[in-house]
């Protein structure tokens, strides 16, 4: 008997798993969105593969979009909610931005949290 159980302090998903689709990584580049152009929204992930424990929501956690493989640190987050579903081993939730990364930014937290060259967005 055996069981695997992830603990997260990053909520890294994909737009098919709900990253925020407003989002989008080279309008970012290229004029920086803000906190107000999310209007306080709470956003839904849902089948990330495994069982992913946070702390106790709601849980400040960093927010990195998977693109093919790649992170891209775009700020910070709240999970709010999390669900497991133990029969397919996913983890789904809800959660909150709270910080936005300026693209200079995004290169220095890859680079602080991260620095695995293999998974570098830039």
């Amino acid at each position: 008997m055996g069981s695997y159980i992830e603990i997260n302090d990053t909520l890294r998903i994909t737009k098919e798993q709900g990253f925020p689709k407003l989002l989008e990584i080279e309008k970012h580049l290229s004029q920086s969105f803000s906190l107000t152009d999310l209007n306080d929204e709470i956003f839904e992930f849902q089948d990330k593969p495994n069982i992913r424990i946070y702390q106790i929501p709601p849980v400040r956690c960093f927010l990195a979009e998977d693109i093919d493989g790649k992170w891209v640190y775009w700020g910070l987050c709240h999970v709010l909610e999390v669900k497991h579903d133990y029969l397919n081993k996913t983890t789904s939730g809800k959660f909150k931005i709270i910080y936005l990364n300026t693209p200079e930014g995004m290169k220095s937290a890859f680079n602080l949290i991260d620095r695995n060259p293999v998974t570098s967005y830039f």
